[in-house]
């Protein structure tokens, strides 16, 4: 048994390879996605052109044109009346390597996938997962233009709830391609009782939620207000945190009560997850459980303190893209330690 397992994992080793190198790029994606949404990018580019948008505006007949499209959006009439040719260049470039790289990693992921296919090293079960992650990516990509669309007729800015949803699907993606790649180095069932496994579902859950949360709070702008910690405004609870009607819209759209949930929910988040490494480390799990969850810890109170310096500092580009890098981070650290921790168990066992 164990000869046919180590042969069976010896033949997908390239396909481990493959999907971690795919869910690198997706990292890099993004942190990509992150500093075109802070310098304020995303709706330069006003059409979506799968193939033909590959080729960049050359000469400056081409770069006017380009700048001419922009002109036209209520971006540009309300925010950047005074933008010249020059500064519109630079924006244009941060939204063309967001898309180029969305192409990049179509190509990287389809391709081997066509191959591995062809050659039998993927079939079944596997082949309609990673199928599955390819028609997600296409998902994405008719999502991105979606949430680009809605900034393009009546808004300056994109909708939260399209950022957000963008966003979520981008993490849904990497964590899947995580998970598939750390399940094909270990075929057995996982083991699904016991504090790690809970805790560990339900730290993965709260890291989801603060994500979302920290999204919404990207795409109302509210990390530039209220920039102190603990209080806002000299208090707790901000003056206004349940103004707009109906109430859910609070959650959603209201600056204060957005920025609010963003911070507590990343707190909270916190608590439960330093209670998850504890668990892991009381459980008698293995060393690389152990070294996991360690590093989770180290992580997640990291990303805190990188959340509170970056509020305070009024969102600076660089700590704003490495805040959104880190939340990637935690995210990726806590899936290997939850399968760290579920493979730890059942060698117990």
């Amino acid at each position: 048994m164990a000869t046919t397992m180590a042969a069976a994992d010896d033949g997908l080793r390239p396909v481990r390879i493959w999907l971690w190198i795919c869910a690198a790029m997706i990292f890099a994606m993004v942190v990509i996605g992150g500093v075109t949404r802070l310098t304020e990018s995303g709706l330069s580019i006003t059409e979506w052109r799968p193939v033909t948008g590959t080729i960049p505006p050359i000469g400056r007949e081409q770069w006017e044109a380009e700048f001419a499209k922009y002109q036209r959006i209520p971006e540009f009439r309300e925010k950047n009346a005074s933008m010249t040719l020059d500064e519109f260049k630079t924006i244009f470039w941060w939204e063309y390597v967001h898309r180029l790289w969305g192409r990049l990693i179509g190509l990287a992921f389809a391709l081997p996938l066509a191959w591995f296919a062809v050659s039998g090293r993927v079939r079944g079960g596997l082949l309609a997962r990673l199928c599955g992650l390819l028609a997600l990516g296409g998902l994405q990509g008719a999502v991105g233009w979606w949430m680009v669309a809605s900034g393009l007729v009546e808004r300056t800015d994109v909708s939260p709830y399209r950022l957000a949803t963008h966003l979520g699907l981008a993490l849904v993606i990497f964590a899947l391609v995580q998970r598939l790649a750390m399940r094909l180095g270990d075929r057995r069932e996982p083991l699904a009782r016991g504090a790690p496994a809970v805790l560990g579902r339900a730290t993965l859950a709260a890291i989801a939620l603060t994500i979302l949360a920290g999204a919404f709070v990207a795409g109302t702008d509210a990390g530039f207000t209220y920039n102190s910690f603990p209080l806002m405004d000299g208090r707790f609870v901000p003056a206004g945190y349940g103004d707009l009607a109906p109430w859910w819209t609070n959650l959603f759209e209201n600056v204060a009560a957005v920025q609010f949930n963003h911070r507590w929910i990343a707190v909270g988040t916190m608590v439960l997850a330093i209670a998850y490494v504890g668990s892991i480390h009381a459980g008698g799990l293995d060393a690389r459980a152990r070294r996991m969850a360690s590093w989770l810890g180290v992580a997640i109170i990291g990303q805190v303190a990188l959340g509170i310096s970056t509020l305070l500092l009024a969102v600076p580009v660089a700590l704003g893209a490495a805040h959104q890098a880190g939340a990637v981070v935690v995210l990726s650290l806590a899936l290997a330690t939850h399968h760290a921790a579920l493979r730890s168990a059942r060698t117990a066992r």
